[in-house]
């Protein structure tokens, strides 16, 4: 048996506008969640047209042509803007019959391409059970025929897969969110031994220790401790005539000094160093699961990884940011300190989900809605730009 998508009904009338748009093909990422038993999409979003291509809306007509590095790219993107729980989990392309037949190899290599660089990237470890099929979908351009497939990214020689598309009205509207803000005070020793103090590189090693803490964390939700098989939402009363539980849980506390592990004894050791960085602060982290019975394992796994990823890629903007504004020569500080970009969130319509993305503190309003409208295909009103946390260094 293939999986089974179900696709928030707007998605199919995205699709369709994009097809009378650009010809003779345009590709995008496919953005929603998977568990064992379903998978959901909740957003299609077009890849960006590079400079050139800005000027009339047309691509280039074979398909040997598609850039594999900027569609990657743009995942990578993207991939930073999503709160835990959403991840890209597919590519599609929309083609005149002619490109279709050999479209679905482009597919492949894309899919493949973008996993690699998301992989690279990331700093928890995929669970044993973790879903590793991504969608490759195809819609003819004439005829609206839509083909879905799957490929298993774990096995690189994997073959597709055929896979259920399955459009349901409201499906955005229908998550659970869970929120809570984390302390963060890391200190990373920069050894003597070391010749070269790189900070990018180092911070890197010390956000590697500090995430095996937070998935060993242990996680309070409503005070308690639940087993992770249990329901979510097992013991909260449902809104009154209404179907709906409340959309949010708000009070998790994350205990990082309790280890569930068994074999975590601590080692001292003595290092003689020169130096260290440190970072501190208070994140605000947030989490999405479907409300079709989560339960508390899915819950927790989506909410740690946004605390490990909200973390990193902060710091990858940041560094980023300093090798653009003051030169590459410039990664290795005297006594300096920089202030992580902000999180802030911003709804998308329809939805009960939001998206996430960062912003200095110098940066205006109008830049985080270019943005959007590049990476995400959205145009997004200043009012609904919700900054999430105090500017703290």
């Amino acid at each position: 048996m293939g999986r089974t998508y179900f696709v928030e009904e707007a998605i199919g009338q995205y699709l369709s506008d994009l097809s009378t748009k650009f010809k003779p093909y345009v590709t995008g990422l496919l953005i929603g969640q998977c568990s064992s038993q379903r998978d959901y999409v909740i957003r299609a979003v077009r890849t960006p047209p590079k400079e050139e291509q800005k000027e009339g809306n047309t691509s280039p007509s074979k398909l040997e042509s598609i850039d594999e590095e900027w569609i990657t790219a743009h995942a990578s993107q993207v991939a930073q803007m999503l709160p835990g729980g959403l991840l890209v989990l597919g590519v599609f392309i929309i083609a005149t019959p002619e490109l279709s037949k050999d479209s679905q190899n482009a597919l492949r290599k894309i899919i493949f391409s973008i996993e690699k660089s998301l992989t690279k990237r990331r700093l928890w470890k995929p669970a044993e059970e973790e879903v590793s099929d991504r969608a490759a979908l195809q819609v003819c351009s004439a005829t609206k025929k839509i083909v879905c497939r799957t490929y298993d990214v774990q096995d690189p020689k994997s073959s597709a897969k055929p896979a259920d598309w399955k459009y349901q009205s409201a499906l955005s509207a229908s998550w659970l969110s869970l929120d809570c803000t984390v302390n963060v005070n890391i200190h990373i020793p920069l050894l003597a031994t070391s010749p070269n103090h790189d900070l990018e590189k180092n911070t890197k090693n010390g956000l590697h220790r500090w995430s095996k803490q937070i998935e060993d964390s242990v996680f309070l939700i409503n005070g308690q401790v639940k087993d992770d098989d249990t329901e979510l939402l097992e013991g909260q009363k449902k809104l009154r005539g209404n179907t709906q539980y409340s959309t949010q849980i708000s009070d998790i506390k994350v205990l990082t000094q309790l280890s569930q592990g068994s074999s975590h004894r601590s080692t001292a050791t003595v290092q003689v160093c020169s130096g260290s960085i440190n970072l501190k602060g208070a994140v605000k982290c947030r989490a999405y699961v479907h409300n079709n019975k989560p339960k508390v394992k899915e819950a927790v796994q989506a909410l740690k990884r946004d605390i490990i990823n909200t973390l990193n890629d902060r710091c990858e903007i940041l560094f980023e940011d300093l090798v653009i504004n003051e030169g590459p020569h410039k990664k290795n500080f005297e006594r300096v300190y920089h202030v992580l970009p902000q999180r802030l969130f911003v709804p998308f319509a329809g939805s009960s989900v939001m998206l996430s993305d960062y912003k200095f503190g110098d940066e205006a309003a109008v830049e985080i809605q270019e943005r959007f409208v590049e990476m995400l295909d959205q145009s997004v009103q200043d009012e609904d730009i919700h900054i999430a946390e105090e500017l703290n260094t």
